[in-house]
């Protein structure tokens, strides 16, 4: 599968010149989407941020925002537009975060997810993530503690 998407897919870093094809996916994709805002002020502070446009189309079809933190990296924001879900692409975005995260030495994976979101919670549960409820800012949140080990 990650061939098959490698070869659809350009994976390269989100800049500001994307911020418009970001936010076209973010107000579609959730219910609780990323600002502009929010993510000029990731960009800002040095996020590891990954877009994935097909080359078929030329269309920003995901991305993923994930920071450092100690020995930690925190996954923010892993979205698929809608039209393109279940092709394999949050899968591998997910393994570049991943990857990124062993390359600069971090021990662990923290993220969370909308406990509606059971795609996604699946997605994270093949990397051992552990839900656990609880209560954001925003609402109800099923946190997937920290993977162990990096998955193989």
């Amino acid at each position: 599968m990650a061939d098959d998407v490698r070869s659809a897919c350009l994976c390269r870093p989100v800049s500001a010149a994307d911020l418009d094809e970001v936010m076209r996916i973010e107000n579609i994709a959730g219910s609780w989407p990323w600002t502009c805002g929010d993510c000029v002020n990731a960009l800002a502070c040095g996020y590891w941020a990954q877009g994935l446009w097909e080359h078929a189309s030329g269309l920003l079809v995901g991305y993923a925002w994930a920071s450092r933190v100690a020995a930690e990296v925190q996954l923010s924001n892993l979205t698929v537009a809608p039209w393109a879900q279940g092709r394999g692409y949050a899968r591998y975005l997910l393994d570049q975060v991943v990857q990124w995260g062993r390359v600069t030495g971090a021990e662990y994976l923290f993220l969370d997810v909308r406990p509606t979101n059971a795609r996604a919670i699946a997605l994270y549960q093949r990397y051992r993530a552990v839900p656990a409820l609880w209560h954001g800012h925003r609402g109800p949140k099923t946190a997937l503690l920290p993977c162990c080990a990096w998955p193989a």
